[in-house]
């Protein structure tokens, strides 16, 4: 139970760190690796959707790395459209805070499905982070690094449900409000 408590804080703490949100809108303002690697932990949006897919694959996923996989590709497919066209998604950021409160469902219901679709929901919900991080990195070195701290938030989020896979209902359905909160902080402007 300690454990389940220091996961909880660990991941209620990451996600609540800064209440800034991390797109400034500033096309290309993001030079180098360490900016890209920097740029995923710089807000609650990003930091709760990258461990919320590893908590999730990893608490209802039969094929657990096949989810985060493929929202690391979508966001990488997303990130380099915007970034070599300079295409905006329309309503970016309405798609990333719902991105964020289906996530949080995901968590809290511990919604298991198949390999295909698991995959596929994620690629869905990643597509439009990507888009937005695009806009903002200059060079494939950011991009590089976005892409590393994503899958090493990835790798922190399977770790973290992989321990919380026998958790009370009520664990995982706080830790997945925890998310879905974010989606209504968004709603409100104050993330």
């Amino acid at each position: 139970m300690k454990t389940l408590h220091r996961g909880l804080a660990a991941f209620a703490f990451a996600t609540a760190a800064t209440a800034a949100q991390a797109h400034t809108g500033e096309p290309g303002h993001l030079h180098g690796f360490v900016d890209g690697v920097m740029h995923p932990l710089t807000g609650p949006d990003h930091l709760a959707a990258m461990l919320a897919v590893g908590i999730w694959s990893a608490m209802a996923l039969k094929h657990p790395l096949r989810a985060p996989i493929a929202f690391a590709a979508s966001l990488l497919a997303g990130a380099l459209l915007s970034m070599f066209t300079g295409w905006q998604m329309p309503a970016m950021e309405a798609a990333i805070t719902v991105s964020l409160a289906v996530l949080g469902l995901l968590v809290a219901l511990r919604l298991a499905m198949p390999a295909v679709a698991g995959a596929a929901t994620a690629a869905i919900l990643a597509f439009s982070h990507g888009a937005a991080h695009g806009l903002e990195l200059q060079g494939v070195a950011a991009l590089g690094g976005m892409v590393l701290s994503t899958l090493v938030l990835h790798g922190a989020g399977l770790a973290m449900g992989w321990k919380l896979r026998n958790a009370p209902l009520l664990a995982r359905a706080l830790l997945g409000a925890s998310v879905a909160a974010l989606a209504v902080a968004r709603l409100s402007g104050a993330a």
